[in-house]
């Protein structure tokens, strides 16, 4: 997820080239995603490692994305008082500080820590983003503002194909395979040894990387008193497109995050073996969804007719995970050809929601602030805070699958679609509540 830039005035002309400060950019984004979709490998293993039910396991996911939430507004405020650099070196370093809590909470396997840690490196991401957007936009045309906004987004997405290939083979170092049944005392304590490294690993590249922002040459940008921020909140609540964007975008969160952090748990609760890298198959379908969304709108589809798209396509697919068959592998069969493994059809599904997800987000925003005028800023912050979906919906989900099977419990995501398919087709026309 990455936060919305913030209207900031451009650099100088006389500006050293952007080159630099973009590659650096870059390789943020790419940590964003690292961290985010490193959850989607976490939470099956830290089931295993701390006895956790799938309700208990959905706090992992919750204590990370309340954080955005929590962390938002008072981001700005930092940022107005340090700066832009400056904030992202702190927010890196809480990022680095956040990482080395897992060593403890690994050693003693303490759940509370590690849901502190999450906290820490949700609210460090939080930081960062939150300074880090203008420069995506600022640091060169403004016409070509949306393809460099795409291109990190697909970077975000591409680091989660490659973080639960990395932390899968850290942490079975010197096991003989993924613990889909009962681990013994011995495999468990030697898993919890194993997330250590990951974790240091992270926190030394991230510290360095905090280190290299601090003292680079990335030029700072100068917030503009933003007039909008004394405007009452009631007065953005009066238009509908907004208010139910807000809502759709809450939803969305919550089940782009079901999607990608609950796939491998899914994968490992059903006997699949190599279910810590299933996240790394819905972050493909991600890109791959990117890279469609930048083809064709608006040369082939408008970004309404598109989001009505992949709404529908969400509530089928939705459906078919309720349904589905876990012993069927049929639908990987057809790409056999390709050499792909033999993947059951309802684990494939949960994959394919990455399809239907990728042009969602982008796509809600400006549907939702269209028409707003002066309360755009404050429709902005709004639809920031509505990312607590991705810590809400998720343990909803959690909740029900204790009261009926794991794979009944999907069932959640076919009401989000639902109301995505809604705000396509006509939520997003309404200009009053009357």
């Amino acid at each position: 997820m990455s936060n919305d830039a913030i209207a900031v005035p451009a650099p100088g002309a006389n500006s050293k080239s952007s080159f630099l400060p973009l590659a650096m950019i870059a390789g943020m984004f790419f940590i964003f995603g690292f961290v985010t979709w490193l959850n989607g490998s976490l939470m099956p293993y830290l089931e295993v490692v701390l006895a956790l039910t799938p309700f208990q396991a959905s706090f992992i996911l919750f204590s990370f994305y309340i954080a955005v939430t929590v962390f938002s507004l008072p981001s700005s405020w930092i940022i107005r008082k340090v700066g832009y650099k400056n904030g992202m070196a702190i927010g890196l370093a809480t990022m680095a500080s956040a990482a080395l809590i897992y060593i403890p909470a690994a050693k003693t396997h303490w759940f509370g820590m590690f849901l502190v840690g999450q906290f820490m490196m949700g609210a460090g991401q939080t930081l960062v983003q939150t300074a880090v957007n203008p420069y995506v936009v600022k640091m060169g045309p403004e016409e070509s503002a949306a393809r460099r906004i795409s291109i990190m987004g697909i970077l975000n997405k591409s680091a989660g194909i490659v973080a639960p290939i990395v932390f899968t083979a850290l942490i079975l170092g010197g096991m003989t395979g993924h613990p889909t049944t009962t681990p013994t005392p011995e495999e468990i304590e030697q898993m919890a040894s194993n997330l250590v490294l990951p974790y240091i690993y992270m926190a030394l590249v991230i510290g360095a990387v905090a280190f290299l922002v601090k003292f680079s040459s990335l030029p700072e940008l100068e917030s503009e008193d933003d007039s909008s921020e004394k405007l009452p909140l009631r007065g953005a609540l009066q238009f509908p497109n907004l208010v139910l964007g807000v809502i759709a975008l809450f939803l969305y969160v919550g089940v782009e995050v079901i999607a990608g952090d609950t796939i491998g748990a899914y994968g490992r609760s059903i006997g699949f073996s190599n279910f810590s890298i299933l996240t790394s198959i819905t972050m493909t379908c991600m890109v791959i969804g990117y890279i469609l969304g930048i083809l064709l709108i608006p040369r082939v589809i408008s970004q309404q007719n598109m989001l009505l798209v992949s709404a529908a396509l969400g509530v089928f697919i939705s459906l078919c995970i309720v349904f589905g068959s876990n012993e069927s592998t049929s639908i990987s069969s057809l790409f056999a050809f390709l050499g792909a493994p033999a993947i059951p059809n309802t684990i494939l599904c949960i994959a394919l929601l990455g399809l239907a997800n990728a042009i969602v987000w982008p796509a809600i925003w400006p549907l939702a602030l269209s028409g707003l005028g002066k309360y755009t800023a404050t429709g902005s912050a709004l639809l920031i805070m509505a990312i607590a979906g991705g810590a809400v919906v998720p343990v909803i989900m959690g909740a029900l699958s204790t009261v009926i099977d794991r794979q009944t419990a999907y069932i959640v995501m076919t009401p989000c679609y639902l109301f995505i398919l809604f705000y396509a087709a006509k939520g997003y026309k309404l200009r009053s509540w009357k």
